[in-house]
């Protein structure tokens, strides 16, 4: 990404800032780690916004900062330093209170199905204590009728609502998982490497889901992979990380086409092409 002058970037947030259509806007963030006397800049200095119905997508390879970024937006992790607003609110200034409050409209689908449910739960439970959290006066059959509804929505039978994590495949775990994140009605959804532990036949499956979901519900969403022809698959725009700064970020195809940073073009070198015989 061009190097920007001082003045420019404050010219360019004080546009974000007047733009009623953008979701979400990070400014300078920072999240530091210290250890064993080093300082590690996991995320540094980091500013960007996403858009109403966007779907912004983040790649870089392991270790660039990705998701420490989105642990960092969903308040997981504390910022060292910097500004996240989700809808014109600050919700680095919020106390853990405000936060498990604001975390309603703010959900994430994790990396491995596996290891995001409770195996003890079924999935009634599972998404019943979801959709509670927005509305906790729901009960009886109206839950139930919330639950496999839910369901439907992501491509599971309600009939198997009683069923526990261990019953189902992968994809049929992200797909709860995907619900579980929808239940609460989240203006914006992080998705951290949601289909990198899935079969290749069922990433798309998921892919088209998501693409789907934010269309249908007029979600935003940070679909974040290291995988950059997945990203391009279903994002607006992408965006570069590269030891815990933006390098680049541009729309999708601009990217794939017309990348500007080396780093950039060696992620694109990297994407396997078939060879025909």
């Amino acid at each position: 990404m061009p190097s920007t002058s001082p003045r420019a970037r404050v010219a360019n947030l004080e546009k974000l800032n007047s733009n009623p259509n953008i979701m979400l806007r990070v400014e300078n963030l920072c999240t530091y780690f210290h250890t064993k006397g080093q300082v590690i800049r996991a995320v540094d200095d980091v500013t960007f916004e996403v858009a109403k119905g966007e779907i912004l997508g983040l790649v870089g390879e392991s270790g660039c900062g990705k998701s420490t970024l989105s642990r960092t937006i969903m308040q997981l992790l504390p910022p060292t330093s910097g500004k996240i607003f989700l809808q014109e609110r600050d919700l680095s200034g919020l106390t853990p209170a405000q936060v498990r409050e604001e975390r309603l409209n703010f959900q994430m689908v994790f990396q491995d199905p596996y290891a995001s449910l409770n195996p003890r739960m079924t999935v009634f439970t599972t998404l019943a204590e979801a959709l509670k959290r927005r509305h906790p006066d729901l009960k009886g059959d109206e839950l139930s009728k919330r639950v496999g509804a839910l369901m439907e929505k992501v491509g599971l039978a309600p009939r198997f609502m009683k069923k526990y994590p261990h019953e189902f495949s992968g994809g049929q775990r992200q797909r709860i998982a995907i619900a579980r994140a929808l239940a609460p009605e989240p203006k914006l959804m992080i998705a951290d490497e949601p289909v990198s532990a899935l079969d290749v036949s069922i990433q798309s499956q998921i892919l088209n889901l998501l693409m789907n979901l934010v269309k249908e519900l007029d979600l935003t969403m940070i679909f974040i992979s290291h995988d950059l022809s997945v990203v391009h698959y279903i994002a607006d725009r992408i965006a570069v990380m590269r030891k815990g700064k933006l390098v680049e970020m541009a729309a999708a195809d601009d990217v794939m086409e017309r990348a500007q940073h080396d780093y950039t073009k060696t992620l694109l070198a990297a994407i396997p092409h078939v060879v025909r015989r």
